[in-house]
Order: C-alpha cells, then sequence, then structure tokens
C-alpha cells in the first residue's frame, strides 16, 4: 500500500463519493498523492457540464410540458363530452298512483365511447427520470467526485421543489444544469444571477405573480408584491439569517425585481420557459436596499443589487461556514472557515479558489470522519464501490424516497439538512440496513466483502471493522455489515 492510507480515505469519502469497485483502483491512486488526486478534477474546465443526448434546454421542455398539459385537458374534455353523450337518460313514468323513474338507453346510432387507449407518455415523469438518471452516472463514474459534490451542494444550497408543480418537475434537471453547472468553478455572483432568474427558481418561489404596486399592471387592480423570492435571497441564499437586513430590505429587494419572470405558453414576450422582463409589472423609482439608492433601470436594477450583495461581508461569511460543514463536519474548525470567508473575499466570490482553499487546509484533512453521508451520498457511494452504474433510475430514486432525500424535493426552500442529527437517527439507520441487506441479497455470492473492504479502505479499515467482515455468518451478512461500517457512512 501507498504512503498514505488515511489520506486517501479522507480524499475519497471527504470530497468525493467513495472509491469506485471494479479495477479502478482508487484507494491506491489516491493514497500516493491525496490532495492532488482531489484536485485533479478541479483541472477539468467543463469537468462540471452534463451535456447528454436527450436532456433539452428549458426552453424546448417548456415547449413540450405545454403541449402535453394540452394534450391532457383536450382528452379530459373529450371524455367528458362522450360521457354525457352515451349516459342514459332518465324518464318519469306514472304508474297506479306511484311515479317511478326508468333508465332509457341511447339511440343505436349515438356515438360510442372509444376504446380504453394508453394515456400520452407524462412528458413531465419522463423528463424528470431522465434527468435523475444522467445525474446518476455522471455520480457512478466520475474518478473522484468532488465536482459533483460541488454540483449536489450548491444545488440543494440555491435548491428548488419538484412538487411544486409541474413546471418545477419538469424544469428540475434543467435548472441544475443551466444555472449550477456552468459557475461551480466560476464566480458566486454569476451563478447568483443565473439561479435567481431561471424559470425554474421564479416559479418555486412565485415570482411571476410578483406585481409592483404602482406599475402598470399594479394601477391595473391586479395582485401585489410577493416577497418570497426576496426573502429566500438573502436569508437562505446570501446573507444568512443575522446577516444585516431587514424587513424593509426585503421589501426594497421585493420591488427592485418585480418584473422578473417567464415567457408562458403563449410566448408573447419570449419564447415559451425564457426569463423575461416585463416592465409592466416592475416597481417604477428608486429602491433603497442595503443602505445604497438603486436607480430604476429596469431589469439592470436587480441585477446590479444582486451584484452587491453577493460582495457582501456576510455573504462571505455565510457561504464558507456551510460550506465548511458540508465538507468538514458539523462543527467545523474556526481557522477553516476564516480562511474559506478570506479566499471568498479576496477573490471576488471565486468558487473554484475557495474549494482549492478547502483541499488546501490542513484543518479539512486532520478532521476525523464523524459526518454522516447523507442518503444521497449513501446510495451513489453504493454504486460506486459494487462498479454498477445505473441503466435506470428507479433504485436509486426508490432508495432516496425511503431514506427521506427525495431527489430535488425539500421540505422547504432551505434545502435538505446536512447533519448528523437529520441522518444518524436510530430510525434512518435502520432504514439504511434494510437497503444494505436487500442489495446484498441480490449480489453477494458474486463477491467476496473481505475484497470489497480493501477497495473501499485499504489499510486504513480498522481492526473492528475487519473482525466484523470476518466473522459474519455468511457473505451476504458481511457484505450488509461492510455497507454499514464507520469506514462507508462516515465522510
Amino acid at each position: 500500500m501507498a504512503r498514505d492510507p488515511q489520506g486517501a480515505l479522507v480524499a475519497l469519502n471527504r470530497f468525493g463519493y467513495g472509491a469506485r469497485g471494479g479495477a479502478a483502483g482508487d484507494i491506491a491512486n489516491a493514497a500516493s498523492d491525496p490532495r492532488g488526486f482531489v484536485k485533479s478534477e478541479l483541472s477539468r474546465p467543463v469537468g462540471a457540464l452534463l451535456a447528454v443526448p436527450g436532456l433539452l434546454p428549458t426552453t424546448e421542455l417548456a415547449v413540450a410540458m405545454y403541449a402535453y398539459q394540452a394534450e391532457v385537458k383536450a382528452q379530459r374534455e373529450a371524455a367528458a363530452q362522450m360521457a354525457s353523450a352515451t349516459a342514459p337518460s332518465e324518464v318519469s313514468a306514472p304508474s297506479a298512483g306511484n311515479s317511478t323513474t326508468t333508465m332509457t338507453p341511447p339511440p343505436p346510432d349515438a356515438p360510442k365511447p372509444p376504446p380504453a387507449t394508453p394515456q400520452s407518455i407524462n412528458v413531465v415523469q419522463k423528463t424528470y427520470r431522465n434527468e435523475a438518471l444522467a445525474r446518476f452516472q455522471r455520480a457512478a463514474i466520475a474518478d473522484c467526485g468532488i465536482t459533483e459534490r460541488l454540483v449536489t451542494f450548491w444545488s440543494n444550497h440555491f435548491c428548488i421543489s419538484a412538487t411544486k408543480g409541474e413546471p418545477a418537475r419538469m424544469w428540475a434537471g434543467a435548472f441544475e444544469r443551466e444555472a449550477i453547472r456552468p459557475h461551480v468553478f466560476g464566480r458566486f455572483a454569476d451563478m447568483l444571477k443565473a439561479v435567481e432568474q431561471h424559470p425554474a427558481m421564479l416559479f418555486f418561489l412565485d415570482n411571476q405573480q410578483s406585481i409592483g404596486p404602482q406599475s402598470k399592471a399594479g394601477q391595473n387592480g391586479k395582485r401585489g408584491l410577493n416577497e418570497n423570492l426576496a426573502r429566500e435571497i438573502m436569508e437562505l441564499h446570501t446573507l444568512g439569517v443575522g446577516g444585516g437586513y431587514t424587513q424593509n430590505d426585503v421589501t426594497s429587494l421585493a420591488a427592485i425585481i418585480t418584473g422578473w419572470t417567464f415567457a408562458g405558453r403563449e410566448g408573447k414576450l419570449g419564447a415559451p420557459g425564457s426569463f423575461i422582463f416585463n416592465a409592466n409589472a416592475h416597481q417604477p423609482g428608486a429602491q433603497m436596499l442595503l443602505g445604497k439608492s438603486y436607480d430604476d433601470t429596469g431589469a439592470v436594477q436587480g441585477e446590479a443589487a444582486l451584484a452587491d450583495i453577493a460582495r457582501h461581508p456576510s455573504t462571505a461569511k455565510f457561504i464558507a461556514g456551510k460550506f465548511a460543514r458540508a465538507f468538514v463536519g458539523d462543527d467545523p474548525p474556526p481557522a477553516l472557515v476564516a480562511k474559506l470567508e478570506a479566499a471568498f473575499r479576496k477573490t471576488d466570490g471565486d468558487l473554484k479558489a475557495m474549494t482549492l482553499t478547502l483541499i488546501d487546509a490542513d484543518e479539512a484533512w486532520s478532521a476525523p470522519l464523524t459526518k454522516m453521508r447523507t442518503p444521497y451520498d449513501y446510495l451513489i457511494a453504493t454504486s460506486r464501490l459494487l462498479a454498477r452504474i445505473p441503466d435506470s433510475p428507479n433504485q436509486i430514486l426508490g432508495g432516496l424516497n425511503t431514506l427521506g432525500q427525495p431527489l430535488w424535493t425539500p421540505a422547504g426552500p432551505n434545502g435538505f439538512a446536512d447533519s448528523n442529527a437529520a441522518w444518524a437517527a436510530p430510525e434512518g439507520m435502520k432504514l439504511r440496513l434494510d437497503i444494505a441487506a436487500q442489495v446484498a441479497s441480490k449480489i453477494a455470492e458474486s463477491l467476496d466483502p473481505r475484497d470489497l473492504l480493501e477497495v473501499m479502505a485499504g489499510d486504513a479499515a480498522s481492526p473492528e471493522t475487519r473482525q466484523t467482515i470476518a466473522r459474519a455468518e455468511t457473505r451476504q451478512q458481511a457484505l450488509a455489515l461492510l455497507l454499514m461500517s464507520p469506514e462507508f457512512q462516515r465522510r
């Protein structure tokens, strides 16, 4: 074994998705230069992009969704008309002083109901599944996985929920591909702008419903300000709770971004599903935000405000702390957080520079592996260790639902929790054991868990884990125990 087996385990588990099975040799490769192994992925300028045949841009998905919705509506209306035309009529006939009702069948020449046919393929669900599979496959084959870990971090930070409605479910994958992935190694301000102007985020937080009270649309009696997006930008996306903003700032930002919406099915102001600025809904006039006045310059007013919020000291502090907690521990070393915050501020929010600062920090390597893998991390790590590239999204989607982290579907705009308290509860661990046992029951006889332990952890495997695997009564039991070991569950 090479010179730093523990460093190899940290490289693969803390920064990536764990070692791959088969002939990948990840543990040996990482052990020779753990930090270099992690950094190697960052040298690929387009490594975060996900260009897969069949995955369409938001605008094309919007056209397909609107066509599908129109088709479903037409089918329902036709079915209702057919049911009405073929329903037997009621005829009342008096008999012996009593009133009775008889059913008269439809005339022979009445139209017959069409034979039952399978409904058109639900393009919304099909798109969601295709996007999910592409994401799973990319994570399963990555060398280390740091790039995909970054994608999932930022996607959860700027989360939407696929249960919001058909547009959110249809656009969830495209949102990640278009607003998150291109900026993972870029500037935070650019990602922030892309996220807040993406139709998926605008729909999720209802900004298409936000109307300036003094705008043309507002004066016509339409609805007023909706502060959802403005509040979450400040509380969850940038400054954080206690970041120095007030309710007046939330209201001002909401006014500034009125008119930020997306084109609908008719495409009057732009291609369906594209970001547009609706001047008729925009609140006119200058706005005071965080002590600075922003002139009414249309969409540029909101873009200028976002650029300044991205550079705010509270944003650097909030992002650095959350980044450190996600990768190192629930209570990360203060020195590490300070380094990340300094890198963020010094480089004007260069996310690659902040990531390199994390990898170069000794604190990120010396902290013990005590943080529990999220359900997503756990299921992807399982696929990697067993050298199984998913050919269907079903198993991972089902596992995520079982473990409480359904894909792109957090319970609220604050995303899924990333803490031991959220994922290390007894019930959650029992469900993980159930999944480990199910996996083991299907493939245990074709694998030797002792060999897998070497692939997974090498010389970094503890004597306790080795003993537990060796004492297992069956291969199936040994594999299930391996998938529940600290070396596999912790990062």
